[in-house]
């Protein structure tokens, strides 16, 4: 685990709450100076704890009206390659390792049925996954990946 200070989880904190700040805005906020803000800033960036800057998107309102979790079953030994692969299809959410019954869960988002099966069919298709299992998202209660320092 790196080493963060309470300084630097409350920056954390101010740019998961808006990507967008400057440093003088967060240094003004957290009533320190912005040459402190600047270099933990870019302390936490190579320290790879900051990996980037993004926005959240309402997908829905793009017309991703579908997500699916998927959990898929991998031959022995291939589920390093199988993953990378999955990684880079376009729907893609996220990619888990996971125990129990399955070796990974990918989670997706789609615009319609069509585009979901097209994705099912190409997992199923992949050399080395043995058997998917899907289930389709009915509603929302909660997705943030933000969570604070």
């Amino acid at each position: 685990m790196a080493n963060i200070d309470d300084i630097d989880k409350k920056i954390l904190n101010e740019y998961l709450a808006d990507a967008r700040l400057s440093y003088r805005e967060v240094a003004k906020r957290l009533n320190l100076a912005v040459g402190t803000i600047l270099a933990r800033t870019k302390k936490l960036e190579l320290n790879n704890i900051i990996l980037g800057y993004t926005l959240l998107l309402n997908h829905e309102k793009l017309g991703y009206d579908i997500t699916a979790i998927t959990e898929i079953r991998v031959l022995k030994g291939k589920l390093i390659e199988v993953e990378k692969e999955i990684s880079k299809l376009t729907p893609t959410c996220a990619v888990y390792d996971v125990t129990g019954e399955n070796d990974v869960i990918v989670i997706a988002k789609f615009k319609n049925k069509n585009s979901m099966s097209e994705f099912t069919k190409k997992l199923l298709s992949m050399t080395h996954v043995e058997r998917t299992n899907s289930r389709i998202v009915l509603n929302t209660v909660k997705e943030d990946f933000r969570f604070q320092a």
